[in-house]
């Protein structure tokens, strides 16, 4: 196994990593840059797309163009001609934005929102809420009261959901029903909330391999942990070097074997840097034996 800083410093808060398999490239987010990452492996070229407020998350959509969550929107962003179109609003008056994303196995987006960051992550107001971008276009809630909405996955034959609250450090499985894209069942698969934040950290994003097994980033803690979801065992750990705040993983490459890792370097105090300068990075993870699925684009004909 060999872990590679691939780009150096890139982000304040590296979020969201995508596999883009019809252009072999990653995109990823920047919260509080306000900005879409496009990185191209092959060439080494990091292109950006700047935005008027902080990025949660972006996804491509199958008819052209990308899918974010900025601030409190959904919106879709024309990458050749710069120009961003308002889907849909939420949660208006609250002080809360889009985190996390991800386009299920039928093509729509399931996306959760928070609240203002607080020292200590257990207390984070429970303001935020889990919604569904359908495939007629239309914006529903799936689940209420979300801490911090993270990492999401869904098994092979689309039957389970995975989901992270960070906030009481917990992993997730609901059952799922493709055809409606309604939750039900739903049972803690992974509590971390006994664990030294040193030792484990704060579960954050989230991918699953074609072995139906979870990897989730350890915000605070350095490392991706691979979890068995039917024990909840880790089963494997990869330390990140020289970076602390671990926020997110997804597979690529054109084998989907390679795993790209992002992190933060935003509210890290001087000692910190000093001891893990890599922060802010994205990273890529090699020979680890398994791979990844192809990641859902939108699959809704946006009106424009």
């Amino acid at each position: 196994m060999n872990v590679e800083c691939v780009l150096k410093a890139a982000t304040t808060v590296g979020e969201g990593p995508h596999w883009d398999d019809v252009t072999n490239t990653l995109l990823f987010v920047d919260i509080y840059g306000n900005s879409i990452h496009r990185y191209n492996p092959e060439t080494g070229v990091d292109d950006k797309f700047e935005l008027d407020d902080p990025v949660g998350f972006v996804v491509p959509a199958k008819t052209g163009g990308l899918i974010a969550g900025v601030g409190r929107c959904l919106v879709h962003v024309d990458w050749d001609t710069k120009k961003v179109t308002k889907l849909h609003e939420v949660e208006q008056g609250l002080d809360t934005r889009f985190n996390d994303g991800k386009c299920d196995p039928k093509g729509r987006i399931i996306a959760g929102t928070m609240g203002p960051i607080v020292p200590d992550v257990v207390n984070m107001p429970k303001i935020g809420n889990l919604y569904c971008l359908d495939l007629d276009g239309s914006l529903r809630t799936l689940v209420k009261g979300v801490g911090i909405s993270n990492g999401l996955a869904w098994t092979e034959d689309t039957k389970t959901m995975y989901y992270i609250d960070s906030t009481p450090r917990q992993i997730y499985s609901f059952d799922y029903n493709a055809a409606s894209g309604e939750l039900t069942n739903q049972k803690v698969i992974v509590d971390t909330t006994g664990r030294p934040l040193e030792e484990i950290g704060v579960p954050d994003g989230m991918t699953i391999d074609t072995e139906g097994k979870l990897w989730v980033a350890c915000f605070f803690a350095g490392k991706i942990v691979r979890y068995d979801p039917q024990s909840g065992c880790e089963l494997q750990s990869v330390n990140i070097p020289s970076a602390l705040r671990i926020t997110s993983r997804c597979f690529g490459g054109t084998n989907l074997n390679e795993l790209y890792v992002t992190c933060s370097v935003y509210d890290a105090h001087k000692e910190e840097l000093q001891k893990y300068p890599l922060s802010g990075s994205v990273f890529q993870v090699t020979g680890l034996g398994v791979k990844g699925f192809e990641a859902n684009a939108y699959e809704v004909k946006i009106k424009l």
